[in-house]
């Protein structure tokens, strides 16, 4: 798209406020044009559910990779700026056609604040990065039919997984884990060992755990641990967008305090390709042991089965070992401590589906604790199952940083490394 082509667009769009250049003139601070990007591939998407997580962290991983890609293409500066903002354009109009008008009239806006003098030359490697990737990852099994594939549960037996109530819906991301990873060559060195047998120390101490803090009506559960369980009941994407963008944020206008926009641009790519390869690994578990969930363990199970039992909130429907939540937490801890450092300041979240409800953290390892007691307080998962998960999520997302490394050496995945 030509520089006259993206002002045509806005002029006829009406949303050409929807990133309008600031009107406070010379004294106005600088806009961010990683921000404004990163802002924008989470309002495209959106509130998402389980079924769909997947899907969209794999579109913010292609428009970043691509955007990673077209900063190397060009000069740096506000030249690299304005590739960055077409790469994510692209790649989202791209998955999400119907926000093209908005998206237009943003790129538009970016490109009348930016001053650059090869425009045409930028908006086009950007452009062309994300189709090379979106044409790379074609057919990777990561769209929404193939994860949310049909799948048959088996006959009920204890420890099997079944549909649970109240709804019995049919199971989701059953074919999540037969996705094409992003980093790793395979999950299968990555799968975990099978559940605790029943019976078993861990699993009588988890049952009993879930069984009285996990339940609707429980009287053990503290105001603070349902505050931390209705706060991450929303999906994992969705509720690490606004720590990641803590990572990626500027920390001050000192030149020292400001990352090279490539190291940020590469932070998000390789987060949430990372995440990706993590879930992939999770699911194939999933699929594979088929442990069934503490709502059905605890009303059908031989251990003082009470069939009105009922959790905090409605059970995913998806097998129970490993967790989907704290394994997505344990890659993201690993990817941010690893490419990030720790937090350089306390920082504050908010809730898509608590919106009442505001966490304030200080370290990454936080929001992994916080993951694993939450699905333990909701009722959703047995207590093992989440430490396994955040396990499994840090080994998947090291395995897919190391592999990223290597290929630096031969073949570079991305285009070029990010260290220094």
């Amino acid at each position: 798209m030509s520089r006259r082509t993206v002002l045509a667009t806005v002029a006829g769009a009406g949303a050409a406020a929807v990133l309008s250049p600031s009107s406070a003139g010379a004294a106005a601070p600088r806009a961010d044009t990683l921000l404004e990007w990163y802002d924008l591939n989470a309002s495209t998407i959106g509130v998402i559910t389980g079924p769909q997580q997947v899907t969209n962290s794999r579109t913010w991983a292609i428009a970043w990779i691509a955007a990673w890609r077209a900063v190397a293409a060009v000069r740096p500066g506000a030249e690299a700026e304005l590739a960055l903002a077409a790469a994510v354009h692209q790649t989202l109009i791209g998955t999400n056609p119907a926000a093209a008008p908005a998206l237009d009239a943003a790129l538009a806006a970016t490109l009348a604040r930016l001053s650059v003098r090869r425009a045409d030359w930028a908006v086009a490697a950007g452009a062309d990065a994300a189709r090379a990737v979106l044409a790379e990852r074609a057919g990777d099994g990561l769209d929404l039919a193939s994860v949310n594939r049909p799948f048959t549960p088996p006959a009920a037996a204890p420890g099997v997984w079944q549909p649970t109530p109240p709804a019995f819906a049919a199971a989701v991301q059953a074919g999540q884990g037969d996705g094409r990873p992003f980093l790793v060559r395979s999950v299968e060195p990555l799968q975990p060992g099978p559940p605790p047998a029943l019976g078993s120390a861990v699993y009588l101490r988890d049952l009993a755990e879930s069984r009285a803090v996990g339940a609707l009506d429980s009287a053990v559960r503290t105001p603070q641990q349902l505050a931390v369980a209705r706060f991450w009941s929303q999906t994992s994407l969705n509720g690490f967008t606004g720590a990641l963008r803590t990572a990626v944020a500027p920390h001050g206008s000192h030149a020292a305090d400001r990352r090279p926009l490539v190291h940020r641009i590469a932070l998000v790519a390789l987060f949430h390709a990372a995440t990706i390869d993590a879930q992939i690994t999770t699911y194939q578990a999933k699929y594979r042991h088929l442990f069934w969930r503490p709502v059905t363990a605890i009303r059908t199970g031989s251990v003082a089965a009470d069939p009105s039992w009922t959790p905090l909130i409605a059970t995913p429907a998806h097998p129970e070992y490993p967790s989907g939540h704290t394994t997505y937490a344990g890659a993201a801890q690993a990817v941010l401590e690893a490419l990030a450092g720790p937090p350089r300041a306390a920082f504050s979240l908010t809730s898509v589906v608590a919106t009442d409800v505001t966490l304030t953290y200080r370290r990454w390892s936080e929001l992994t604790r916080d993951n694993i007691d939450a699905r333990v307080w909701e009722g959703v998962h047995f207590r093992n199952t989440d430490e396994l998960g955040a396990a499994v999520g840090r080994r998947a997302a090291l395995a897919a940083l190391a592999s990223w490394r290597k290929g630096l050496t031969r073949t570079p995945r991305f285009g070029f490394s990010v260290a220094g």
